[in-house]
């Protein structure tokens, strides 16, 4: 049986389905997620994607497995320099941070907020914690790691071999968001 989840964004006029299971389920601590949740943050009628120890929650899916609904006139981008290989992708519609693409990479990362507190996928593990900012107070309740791991490049390594090591392309993201 295939498990296919429908994302939306506040306004629901962009959406996206996830089919299958989730490479992974986690939180990311790092300097550049942290500086791209703060922007994302101050857009108009934009919901906050980072903790209150400024960690941001992800669910990774294999890019085969991610379908754009609607919406895909809506979708825009955000990176942090011109030149990255990483954009985060919000449905300018209502401002809704939909996902972070890395485009050289072979997954793209949904945003937690994506999903009812009870449909979220449990967090398996936080990474880059070395970045957290002084004084947060990071639970045990998953491994904390201060890099990504041994654990984290396996599962996506996993599956990129079950993709037969293909990297697609994220091709139905068009615009540039402005005003961030």
């Amino acid at each position: 049986m295939t498990t296919r989840t429908e994302l939306t964004c506040r306004c629901r006029q962009a959406a996206l389905r996830v089919d299958g299971p989730p490479i992974l389920s986690s939180e990311c601590l790092c300097a550049d997620c942290q500086a791209a949740g703060a922007i994302l943050g101050t857009l108009p009628g934009a919901a906050p994607v980072l903790d209150g120890n400024r960690a941001t929650r992800f669910v990774l899916f294999r890019k085969d497995r991610v379908r754009c609904l609607r919406g895909a006139d809506h979708l825009s981008e955000h990176r942090l320099a011109p030149d990255s290989k990483t954009r985060r992708v919000i449905a300018s519609c209502c401002n809704t941070p939909l996902f972070l693409d890395f485009t050289q990479g072979h997954w793209l990362s949904a945003y937690g907020h994506l999903w009812s507190a009870e449909d979220l996928p449990p967090l398996e593990l936080r990474t880059m914690v070395r970045d957290a900012p002084e004084g947060a107070a990071l639970p045990r309740d998953v491994p904390n790691l201060a890099t990504h791991g041994l654990r984290f490049f396996a599962r996506l390594i996993g599956a990129w071999a079950a993709m037969g090591f293909r990297t697609p392309r994220v091709d139905y993201v068009q615009g540039k968001l402005h005003g961030a």
